[in-house]
């Protein structure tokens, strides 16, 4: 071309001419003409769908990029919760049940009706027993107080006892010494009868003065033996011997005759008994003496009422009478309690599954009626690979995929602990590598994963469905033991119980 255009520039045909070169046979090939057909252009709406597809891939392959390398996962995991059995605590018969499987239930809701009749009855017999201990602390109350009334009487024989002996020995006293001043009238008189005995034989008085003399003598002797007498019944009334052993003075008296004087023992023993049946325990060596001032010394003032009043209370009948009370209080409890057992109510909320009671069965104590599922109470547990642990930590987000709900629903949670063993080692047989044929396998370590913002009535989740959870490695864990691999001890929160005894 003159205008050094090409030919495809031009559009227009181009026609080639047969070279002059010879083949390696010598013969010449024809000539054939070559034609060579245009380029057609592609529609640009093409290239306009090419561009949206290039785009699409581009905002669907770059966030999985970045939260790949942002987010440790893993799709071995599911949704996990408590699960109630419902069981009655009574035996009986079934007369109502009011639930079937997949209904919601609250806290509190009956879900079974025993048969009431025979525990009502338990409980008026419990009702009867109560009335009769009531009325036996009564009886006994009433017995404890005769008993401190008796108590105080045979308190005051003992003393009348005791001044009773106290007045005898006074007397025994007065007696001799009667006794010595008749002795000593009779020696007067027994000198003058002698002397004038004398006289008489030498007719120096007469027989009549004599007589008068005689009479004296007489009657002074009579009264020597009446005083005599007198003292050795006194002294025989104290227990003692009439004439004393050594030849003491008939006046003396053993120090402690208020412990051999059988009045005085009398008494005292007759108070011990009493004293006992309240719960007074004397040792029987003490002296009335002793054993009185022991027994005043129980108030500071020594003041009887106020001991007699203490006594009443601590009485081993109104004991024994109040403990009879608060076991039939006790019994009647339980038999109010037994009654009440025979609403079967559920202790959460949740649905009643796997429902295997009828009305009409009798069911003993224990026995499984059912089981309530949570849907509040509920979790994550996330098996997560040994080698993926490095990066968790208590407390980082998650973002939780549900198989149930697909990419429409994505829930959010929080690792709230990890379990304390892989579940090779927490398996009914667990793996023995002490064998010598150990093969390393990838472990995986259970991962506790707390819901949060998660309301059951709009996107509930049932127990087993399968999770892909999305931990936030690189973002700041947030709550209760952030960053930490073991959460806090609650050594300091649960109630301590008392040593065992044994």
């Amino acid at each position: 071309m003159a205008d050094g255009s090409s030919p495809e520039r031009t559009g227009e045909p181009v026609h080639q001419t047969a070279t002059s070169a010879r083949t390696p046979g010598g013969e010449a090939p024809s000539a054939q003409p070559v034609t060579e057909k245009p380029a057609e252009k592609r529609p640009w709406w093409m290239w306009a769908a090419g561009g949206v597809v290039a785009v699409l891939a581009l905002i669907k392959i770059i966030p999985w990029v970045v939260n790949a390398f942002q987010t440790v996962s893993t799709d071995d995991a599911y949704v996990n919760g408590h699960v109630t059995f419902v069981a009655p605590r009574v035996p009986g018969q079934v007369t109502r049940v009011l639930v079937d499987d997949n209904n919601r239930v609250r806290k509190g809701n009956l879900l079974v009706e025993l048969d009431k009749e025979p525990y009502r009855v338990q409980v008026q017999i419990a009702q009867a027993a109560l009335a009769v201990a009531q009325a036996n602390l009564v009886a006994a109350q009433a017995k404890v107080r005769g008993l401190a009334g008796l108590a105080r009487s045979e308190r005051f024989d003992l003393d009348h006892s005791m001044e009773e002996l106290n007045n005898q020995v006074a007397e025994l006293h007065a007696k001799v010494a009667a006794l010595e001043a008749a002795n000593a009238t009779f020696a007067k008189a027994q000198a003058d009868y002698r002397r004038e005995q004398e006289l008489l034989k030498r007719q120096v008085i007469s027989q009549q003065v004599f007589d008068a003399y005689l009479e004296t003598y007489s009657v002074a002797r009579a009264q020597v033996a009446k005083a005599q007498q007198e003292v050795y019944e006194i002294r025989a009334g104290l227990g003692l011997p009439p004439n004393p052993p050594n030849g003491d003075d008939l006046a003396e008296v053993p120090p402690d005759l208020d412990q051999h004087f059988s009045a005085v023992k009398e008494a005292q023993f007759r108070l011990v008994e009493t004293a006992a049946q309240l719960g007074v325990v004397q040792p029987f060596k003490q002296t009335p003496k002793e054993m009185i001032a022991d027994f005043l010394k129980r108030d500071p003032s020594g003041n009887i009422d106020t001991i007699l009043d203490e006594l009443l209370k601590d009485a081993p009948d109104v004991k024994q009478a109040e403990a009879n009370l608060l076991e039939a209080q006790a019994d009647l409890h339980q038999a109010e309690l037994k009654l009440s057992y025979c609403d079967v109510v559920a202790d959460i909320d949740g649905v009643v599954t796997r429902r295997n009671v009828n009305p009409g069965n009798h069911v003993v104590a224990g026995e499984e009626l059912m089981a309530l599922r949570s849907l509040t109470e509920i979790w994550i547990d996330a098996n997560f690979k040994e080698t993926q642990l490095r990066e968790l930590r208590i407390g980082q987000p998650v973002d939780l995929d549900v198989d149930m709900y697909g990419r429409r629903q994505r829930f959010h949670g929080r690792i709230s602990g990890f379990t304390m063993g892989t579940g090779s080692t927490l398996a009914l047989l667990p793996a023995e590598n002490a064998t010598g044929n150990f093969v390393k396998v990838v472990q995986r370590l259970p991962v506790r994963i707390d819901l949060t913002g998660y309301n059951p009535d709009k996107t509930p989740l049932f127990i087993g469905l399968s999770v892909t959870p999305y931990v936030h490695i690189y973002e700041k864990p947030t709550g209760p033991n952030a960053g930490r691999f073991l959460q806090a001890s609650l050594a300091g929160k649960l109630p301590m119980l008392p040593p065992n005894p044994r």
